[in-house]
């Protein structure tokens, strides 16, 4: 599959949506606020719950919260977020931990797909009533 095979990311169809939701529910979000469900992939989940054992959240909700605010006071600061993305690259360059080649990587990710996804656990909130 070469790259102008490769179907376009995000689906137009699935953008238009989003954009289209969006503005549908603008006006009963800026009243009431916005619930959406949310997947974390197994290293942010762990990370998360860690961040959650040690008292620092009460749920993952919390977190998404205080985090997503976290974010929107950092936009606005393109040298911090320039210095961010570079330290995380030099982090990434200075892993002591051994690469894999460009085809154990391919082979990863292909046994990967082939795999069954496990099925993901579910956050319940502890009812208050």
């Amino acid at each position: 599959m070469t790259d102008s095979d490769a179907p376009e990311w995000p689906d137009p169809a699935d953008k238009a949506q989003a954009v289209e939701q969006a503005k549908r529910l603008r006006n009963q979000v800026a009243e009431g606020g916005l619930r959406f469900e949310a997947y974390l992939p197994p290293s942010l989940a762990l990370w998360l719950l860690d961040l959650i054992e040690q008292g620092q959240f009460l749920d993952p909700s919390e977190a998404v919260f205080v985090i997503l605010g976290e974010h929107k006071e950092l936009a606005p600061h393109a040298d911090l977020r320039r210095e961010l993305l570079k330290r995380s690259i030099e982090a990434a360059a200075d892993d002591p931990r051994p690469g894999i080649s460009g085809e154990e990587m391919s082979a990863q990710l292909r046994d990967m797909l082939k795999a069954p996804l496990p099925e993901p656990a579910t956050w319940e909130k502890r009812s208050r009533r």
